[in-house]
């Protein structure tokens, strides 16, 4: 900007505070703050329609999804929501506090290990063919997060249970199929078992056409990236603190910046009497518990019968 222009723009003063209330906003994660994620908008009588399609891998990356685990919890120092190490293969100070309460047997405390427990999610590329809520996202690419359920539905219809049914490559082009999202709010709960696949057809004829959107897509590569995930020894002390183990520090403040959309746990005191809840890291359509469960529960009791 010139300083002509400086002069004469100087009393342009909206947009500037209309980005600093945005700044001011608190930070919850980077899905929900990043403009490359779709949602699905709920309409007042809870429930969403929508058509997209899943894309197939970017270039240079083998899958067309990454697999992320994740923490959320509240204790008597506050809450902690962080990614689980366990994603990238390291161990987890929250998933290792988990199995040692799983291991004494305690009712009580297992049930402390099921709230604590790492909760999964999926992010893929995807074409959003029909958005009836928002149409300006038709026909754009964005990156999409989804728990269990749907990754469940992507699963069967490429690994099919009976005999009479082909597989299908839902990621593929020419030979995909689009998926009808359909959110209904089941007892307060999300609940996605009316979603389904469409038949088998190419998103588009225009090859010149689905090269434009394949050049499009996201890489996925970054969100399992070990810089966005804290150290061992950063999770283990923000889980202390949360737990109440340790004294908050003089800078209490933790840090949530978007590189880093997770806090952390600490290794808990099995006399410990508060049961935290979990916290919702964004305003996104929430499943059902059963809709989000992984193999977690399992793992802390493989883990308790190896120590």
């Amino acid at each position: 900007m010139s300083f002509a222009s400086l002069k004469k723009n100087r009393n342009n003063f909206s947009k500037l505070a209309e980005e600093l209330e945005k700044t001011s906003q608190p930070q919850s994660n980077s899905s929900s703050q990043d403009d490359r994620f779709w949602k699905p908008t709920i309409d007042k009588t809870g429930n969403s329609y929508a058509v997209i399609r899943f894309l197939p891998p970017t270039d240079g990356e083998d899958l067309p999804w990454v697999r992320i685990f994740n923490h959320g919890f509240k204790g008597p120092g506050g809450w902690l929501i962080d990614n689980c190490l366990t994603t990238i293969g390291k161990p987890c100070p929250v998933c290792e506090s988990n199995t040692e309460l799983w291991g004494t047997g305690s009712q009580e405390n297992q049930n402390l290990a099921r709230d604590r427990k790492r909760r999964l999610k999926y992010i893929s590329n995807i074409y959003v063919v029909k958005d009836p809520a928002n149409p300006d996202n038709d026909g754009k690419v964005f990156l999409y997060s989804f728990g269990k359920k749907i990754f469940d539905k992507l699963n069967d219809i490429m690994r099919p249970q009976f005999e009479d049914e082909d597989p299908i490559n839902p990621f593929d082009f020419w030979e995909g199929a689009n998926f009808k999202l359909k959110y209904r709010t089941v007892d307060g709960y999300g609940n996605y078992d009316k979603s389904e696949f469409d038949r088998t057809s190419a998103l588009s004829q225009d090859d010149a056409e689905l090269e434009t959107i394949y050049n499009q897509q996201h890489s996925l590569e970054e969100f399992v990236s070990p810089n966005n995930f804290k150290s061992y020894e950063q999770i283990k002390e923000r889980l202390d603190r949360v737990l109440g183990v340790t004294a908050p520090s003089t800078n209490a403040d933790y840090d949530m910046d978007e590189s880093t959309p997770t806090q952390t746990f600490s290794k808990p005191s099995f006399k410990e009497k508060v049961a935290p809840s979990y916290a919702e890291s964004s305003p996104e359509p929430q499943s059902s518990s059963s809709d989000d469960e992984d193999d977690s529960i399992g793992y802390f009791e493989r883990l308790a019968e190896e120590m």
